[in-house]
């Protein structure tokens, strides 16, 4: 399974420590600033995209050290840094991409953010987002297994759509049978699994799965 990482221009207080993640990811995409914070971990980078607007000369030249390929594109544009590193991702046939530094700071590009997890789902992708407190990803009707991670034992299922149908818990500290949660519901928010492993599925709709944690 060949995976592709993305560092957004998010606050870099939110992106986890990269190194961790090394040994999962095979190809690193810078976006804006995000390839600085790629190269502050030593981290080769594949590709560095964008405007390179919030970047000085200094973080620029550290980024052109370290980047196999560095491709500036206009300030004025219809897409935005993060979706033209996602079509660069596209084209390296990644079976998994990770998004980090794409949360915190601008709301409007947190959201779109999130719902670009919709259009990488769609391309039988499978996506997560990462950050300090938090892992994200967008997942569609079928059984689902979830692993216990220390760092981020809280979980939550948000739904996307209007309504997800037949939604079943097992292993859950709250568990349910059959439920159908809606825009608005809280229902399923700060859940936690009683093992090691639990098992989700629902019917019909998108969720959102959540595993985050308390910020001190």
């Amino acid at each position: 399974m060949k995976a592709v990482a993305i560092v957004g221009n998010g606050p870099a207080g939110l992106v986890p420590n990269l190194d961790l993640f090394k040994d999962e990811i095979d190809s690193w995409i810078g976006a804006d600033r995000g390839a600085y914070l790629i190269a502050e971990h030593g981290i080769p980078i594949e590709y560095a995209v964008g405007d390179f607007d919030s970047i000085d000369e200094y973080e620029k030249e550290v980024i052109s050290r370290n980047a196999a390929n560095m491709e500036k594109h206009p300030t004025e544009k219809d897409e935005t840094d993060m979706e033209i590193a996602l079509n660069q991702a596209y084209a390296m046939n990644p079976s998994k991409i990770y998004l980090f530094g794409v949360t915190g700071g601008r709301l409007d590009h947190e959201l779109i953010n999130i719902q670009l997890l919709y259009v990488i789902r769609n391309k039988d992708i499978q996506a997560v987002i990462v950050d300090q407190s938090n892992q994200m990803e967008m997942l569609s009707p079928g059984i689902h297994t979830i692993e216990y991670q220390e760092a981020y034992p809280y979980i939550s299922l948000i739904p996307f759509t209007n309504q997800v149908e037949g939604i079943s818990l097992s292993g859950f500290y709250y568990p349910l049978t059959n439920t159908t949660i809606t825009w608005g519901s809280t229902l399923c928010v700060s859940n936690k699994l009683l093992s090691k492993k639990g098992t989700f599925s629902f019917d019909k709709g998108i969720v959102l799965l959540v595993k985050s944690c308390d910020t001190i």
